[in-house]
């Protein structure tokens, strides 16, 4: 009697967004190896890479959370020092944000549409 057998493909699995965070977030354990955990999960180590990246950039899901920055407050009537070391003159209704790639600087009332628009570009 004469056998056959054919090699079964796995299909591949589909994994959603709060297990890939949970695969990147074992990596980012101190001592821990990408490729252990990788294995350890099915998972191809380039791929696990790919998503480390994704998790990086804030693309791996948690769209709808909030991230708080650091604020600081300062008086009405102060100055502010600029990279270049000059003083600008600050009113009551001035908001100054500095980031590493830029700054931004909003006199008057501020849309709260238009600035969140605006940073979520310059987080980009």
């Amino acid at each position: 009697m004469d056998t056959y057998t054919q090699v079964v493909t796995p299909k591949r699995q589909y994994r959603g967004l709060a297990e890939k965070r949970r695969i990147v977030e074992e990596t980012l354990a101190e001592g821990a190896s990408v490729a252990l955990v990788a294995r350890a999960h099915g998972v191809n180590a380039n791929l696990v890479f790919n998503w480390r990246r994704l998790y990086q950039a804030g693309r791996l899901g948690r769209r709808g959370e909030a991230k708080l920055l650091p604020v600081r407050v300062t008086p009405e009537r102060s100055l502010t020092t600029t990279s270049s070391g000059s003083l600008l003159p600050c009113s009551p209704a001035t908001i100054h944000i500095q980031l590493q790639r830029a700054q931004v600087r909003i006199e008057g009332s501020a849309d709260a549409m238009w600035l969140r628009v605006l940073l979520e570009c310059l987080q980009r």
